[in-house]
């Protein structure tokens, strides 16, 4: 009886374990793997972004407080970076609602983007920005009288211009202003009294005759013969030449004029002050625009500090061998930082980031990041976009670049319809709603609190993939839950990934090594 017993109770076991391994094999056959699964489809949470959302437009920017110096390491300078949203501002300047915000950011987008267009279509043209109308003769302008670097990074879209923003001292003594990030410039600047013209901002427009290392610079110096359009004031105080290419006579003061192509412009006295970075030590001999006459969509910013890849861009001059920042989400009150190095990247004791790609060059726009891409996958799976959408073609025009000015990523329009069609084919379940502007994809979200969407990555050579968090494309556009795809067609050949894409990712720029590191959740 014994034996039947341990018979019976084998015969059980058996049956158990036969019945576990059909009911995993039938879920097995109705759901991928979990690593399947995870490169398909991303979470996005509804609920915490429409709550952040929601808190932007309760910002209180009398309350806030932006310190000169934050997160200072022996390594790295380190500025602060805030978002435009959470700068001080006048009342003037704050949205009735949402949308109204998001129209607001959008306007100023489409603006940034006619401006890089322009810029990149008269440098492939052949016509160099250094051709365009240089400065009036007859305009008459008032006479103004580190190892490494790291500070923190705001967000800048209520002030009219810019969309993220750092706390920059200028002068000796420093005076503290906001100055607009952008590595899409060359040329740093700064409103100056006297003003001819000059837009509000936020700070007390910086008076160079208050700074003890304020030093003009001369018509032959380096500085002003590397400005694209540049003019002389002689010593009676009128403009004795007016120059292009910076080839300007060699007496007098050197006057500069930066235009973008969205109508803005400075125009005033070109110069060296001290600028200082977070608690690191003044950098003194740094060439800047002393603007007295400015106009354009920079209300609220003192300047810009200019990131990009010229020889007067702000790293070229204090020889940054790699710098970094990370952009906070547009709807947080948060900061993150903006980091200078001597160092390479590579060589940082800091980990490596998770994603690298090519930094290329154009050697017709030596301002602009271009990075190479090699293709972009919608729910893991690549789309059908020919390699040429992604490069620059033997005249200079195409490719794409990695800009911290430009809102939402712009794809060439192949590109973007092969993206739209395959989102839309896996969002087929979610409620549509009407476009918003630029935005044709958009969803009903107001009854959930999260989804599940497709993932979307850019791909990189050596199969590198920068797979972006599901809020970084899918945001909302109003208070009631509507939600759109934050990518936009161009039909100018060069594609642009913007700040949206790259919030919450540490974006490195190995000058030295020429490579782009993206490393998330690194703010």
């Amino acid at each position: 009886m014994a034996e039947d017993g341990t018979h019976r109770h084998r015969f059980l076991l058996f049956l158990l374990s036969l019945l576990a391994f059909s009911t995993s094999s039938a879920v097995s056959r109705h759901l991928p793997p979990r690593s399947t699964r995870s490169t398909t489809t991303a979470t996005l949470d509804v609920s915490a972004t429409l709550a952040l959302a929601l808190r932007a437009l309760s910002f209180d920017p009398v309350s806030s407080h932006h310190p000169l110096s934050h997160n200072i390491s022996s390594s790295a300078i380190s500025l602060p970076l805030h978002s435009r949203d959470f700068l001080p501002s006048s009342d003037g300047h704050r949205h009735p609602d949402y949308k109204a915000l998001t129209l607001a950011r959008l306007r100023r987008d489409a603006a940034r983007v006619r401006s890089i267009a322009a810029r990149a279509a008269l440098a492939v043209g052949g016509v160099a920005a250094s051709d365009l109308k240089p400065i009036a003769e007859e305009k008459a302008l008032p006479i103004a009288a580190a190892d490494s670097i790291e500070g923190p990074v705001v967000s800048g879209t209520s002030l009219g211009s810019g969309e993220y923003f750092s706390r920059v001292g200028v002068g000796s003594p420093a005076k503290p202003l906001y100055m607009v990030l952008d590595t899409g410039s060359d040329v740093s600047w700064i409103q100056c009294a006297p003003c001819a013209d000059c837009y509000q901002q936020t700070d007390p427009v910086f008076d160079p005759s208050a700074s003890s290392s304020y030093v003009p610079l001369s018509c032959d110096s380096s500085q002003c013969r590397s400005l694209d359009i540049s003019a002389c004031r002689n010593s009676s105080s009128s403009i004795a030449a007016a120059t292009t290419s910076g080839r300007g006579g060699s007496e007098g003061n050197c006057l500069y004029q930066v235009s973008y192509g969205d109508g803005s412009y400075t125009v005033g006295d070109f110069a060296t002050e001290t600028v200082t970075l977070g608690g690191s030590d003044p950098v003194s001999g740094v060439a800047v625009g002393c603007g007295h006459d400015n106009e354009g969509l920079f209300v609220g910013a003192a300047g810009l500090l200019a990131l990009g890849g010229g020889p007067l861009s702000f790293p070229s001059q204090i020889s940054a061998r790699s710098f970094s920042y990370c952009l906070v989400d547009r709807d947080s009150p948060a900061s993150s930082t903006l980091d200078f190095s001597a160092a390479s990247a590579a060589s940082h004791s800091v980990a490596a980031p998770a994603v690298t790609a090519p930094l290329l060059r154009n050697r017709r726009l030596e301002t602009f990041y271009y990075v190479g891409v090699t293709g972009i996958s919608v729910g893991g799976e690549m789309l059908s976009i020919p390699p040429s959408a992604f490069a620059v073609d033997e005249s200079g025009a195409g490719g794409v670049i990695v800009d911290s000015g430009t809102a939402v990523t712009r794809l060439q329009e192949g590109a973007y319809s092969a993206l739209r069609d395959a989102f839309r084919a896996g969002t087929a379940s979610l409620p549509s709603a009407s476009g918003v502007s630029l935005f044709d994809t958009c969803y009903d979200l107001s009854s959930r609190t999260s989804v599940e969407v497709p993932t979307v990555g850019f791909h990189f050579p050596g199969g590198r993939e920068l797979r972006l968090p599901a809020k970084n494309y899918l945001i909302p556009v109003d208070g009631a839950g509507t939600y759109c795809l934050a990518f936009a067609p161009t039909s100018a050949p060069l594609s642009i990934i913007g700040n949206v894409q790259q919030q919450g990712t540490r974006v490195s720029f190995d000058l030295e090594n020429a490579s782009v590191g993206f490393t998330p959740n690194k703010c």
